[in-house]
């Protein structure tokens, strides 16, 4: 039966990991999150930190396909009209001189549908098929049509991978468990602003109790999908 040796549990949590119960979610891995010219980089947040993750996520997103899990993305989104921004999204900070939720960059409007840097980057960018949930917000369960998605398919196993584990991945994790999903966060497919904010927030996801879910690196997935495709040809 094929798991994913994990922290603090083999994931998933109960029967085994097919194709028909796991899905890869691939959290908004755009420009504007880790690309020169995009909303994190206009912060000076570190761009290496941010994209140390994306040959870890290509992999994975990879092997998942060619083992025929499904592989799911999110693109944070906001409207040209900012109608759908949160208040404190539109918030430049104390000086006035901050970065704000469609405010005019090197490439285009920051996170505002059809922008350069608001598109998933070529690296990791979805298939013809793929689904891809746009979110005006952290989390895709509360704004999206991605639980009736996944649930439409018969997947309650998820694991995730992308941008920023101290936020929009802390937050899917918690809006998935909620609804009854099982988590499995990549430690090393994950990144933040700065890598002790990733590996502190890696550290808050790690329970004892699983209370978060499981958290493991990459090369667990791999071999977990390894022997997989070896059993299913066997």
């Amino acid at each position: 039966m094929t798991k994913v040796q994990a922290n603090p549990y083999a994931f998933p949590l109960n029967g085994a990991l097919t194709p028909q119960n796991t899905a890869l979610l691939v959290i908004d891995m755009q420009g504007d999150f880790c690309a020169e010219g995009g909303y994190m980089h206009q912060f000076g947040f570190d761009l290496g930190a941010l994209r140390r993750p994306i040959p870890v996520i290509a992999r994975v997103m990879a092997a998942c396909r060619a083992a025929g899990l499904p592989v799911i993305h999110t693109r944070e989104t906001f409207s040209p009209d900012l109608s759908d921004v949160q208040p404190h999204r539109l918030w430049r900070g104390i000086d006035g001189k901050g970065v704000a939720v469609g405010d005019e960059g090197p490439k285009g409007r920051y996170l505002i549908e059809g922008a350069e840097c608001w598109q998933i980057i070529p690296e990791l960018a979805p298939l013809p098929g793929e689904a891809v949930f746009d979110k005006p917000s952290y989390g895709a369960f509360g704004f999206t049509g991605i639980e009736a998605h996944l649930r439409e398919r018969g997947i309650h196993n998820l694991i995730l991978t992308g941008l920023t584990t101290d936020c929009c991945i802390h937050t899917n994790v918690r809006e998935a468990l909620d609804r009854g999903f099982d988590c499995l966060t990549l430690s090393d497919g994950t990144g933040a602003c700065f890598q002790a904010v990733h590996e502190a927030a890696i550290q808050l996801l790690i329970k004892k109790s699983g209370v978060f879910g499981a958290v493991a690196e990459s090369g667990a997935v791999l071999a977990a999908l390894a022997a997989f495709t070896t059993e299913g040809r066997s």
